[in-house]
């Protein structure tokens, strides 16, 4: 049993080296732990440090692809490199490396296949961020309650091969999309993590954050979740549309149905709207269909590449 823990980073060169040093190399249940550096075109020592380390492979981006590149670059690297199990974790140490055995025990005792490393020490900033965010992917997309921001996770091979990648900003609510809607089991284990003081390589403002990953989120369920998105709204639409037509049937029951047009104009407008986007949510269901098909044919074409 081989297991690869892959490290995406960018201008990690501070942090780095207590990340890998800090990988347990010897496991109960498995026999190998590799690590893989995947450096997303970094300015300073980054790759040096990761050698220096005791990476046992680091791949560098001709360019700074983004952490959802890069994370895929990651999986598809250990999987060349034939792992069993793939263990993600962040370049600037905010997850405790050493609990990568409790990470992965509900793959080895064959209970999961994804497990996430749920956190329970964020700062005040990124607690409230990770909470709004959690409660948006819960409940709108209809997933477990999980810790849906934490990039501590564990995938065995099978999982890794059918996770697909749709955003460009981050992979962590898209891979759990993946993950729910192709079946996968995913189990959350607690995790303490620590309190990263440094400016975030990812989140430039606040704003700019909030703005990328909500249009991300929004992006995730209409993709996975359509007729959830666009019936919601067409249900809506329909129910206030409704209201100025009961309106004016009223009025035209009791005789005063005149000089009420404006009523059916807007409630038939409304309700109109509401329909075009029930129909959207069902137009974005067969399209999901195919996507489907599309993603079974991928991990197909991996799994053949895999095996050469």
């Amino acid at each position: 049993m081989k297991l690869i823990v892959t490290i995406p980073c960018y201008n990690e060169e501070e942090n780095l080296e207590a990340v890998i040093k800090e990988v347990p190399r010897s496991l109960p249940g498995i026999d190998v732990v590799e690590v893989i550096v995947i450096d997303d075109g970094s300015t300073d020592r980054t790759i040096e440090v990761a050698k220096e380390a005791g990476a046992d492979h680091v791949v560098p981006n001709k360019e700074n692809k983004g952490l959802a590149r890069t994370f895929e670059r990651a999986l598809w690297e250990a999987l060349q490199h034939g792992a069993d199990i793939i263990v993600n974790t962040d370049g600037d140490n905010h997850y405790d490396q050493s609990r990568i055995g409790d990470l992965i025990k509900p793959i080895l005792e064959e209970k999961a296949e994804i497990v996430i490393g749920s956190r329970k020490n964020l700062n005040t900033k990124n607690k409230t961020l990770n909470k709004i965010g959690s409660y948006v992917m819960t409940s709108w997309a209809g997933l477990p309650k999980y810790d849906v921001s934490t990039g501590f996770r564990a995938y065995t091979k099978e999982a890794a091969m059918r996770l697909q990648i749709y955003s460009t900003h981050t992979y962590v609510h898209t891979t759990l999309m993946s993950a729910h809607d192709s079946g996968l089991v995913t189990v959350e284990v607690p995790i303490p993590d620590r309190v990263v003081d440094r400016p975030s390589r990812l989140i430039n403002s606040i704003p700019e954050h909030i703005w990328k990953a909500g249009w991300n989120i929004v992006r995730n369920i209409v993709v996975f979740r359509p007729m959830r998105f666009f019936g919601s709204f067409g249900l809506i639409i329909a129910i206030i549309g409704a209201v100025p037509l009961i309106r004016f049937i009223y009025f035209f029951a009791i005789g005063e149905g005149s000089g009420h047009l404006q009523s059916i104009i807007i409630g038939t407008m409304l309700i109109l709207l509401g329909y075009i986007n029930v129909v959207l949510g069902l137009l974005g269901s067969s399209i999901g269909w195919h996507r489907k098909v599309t993603e079974e044919v991928l991990y197909r074409l991996k799994k053949a590449e895999l095996d050469k």
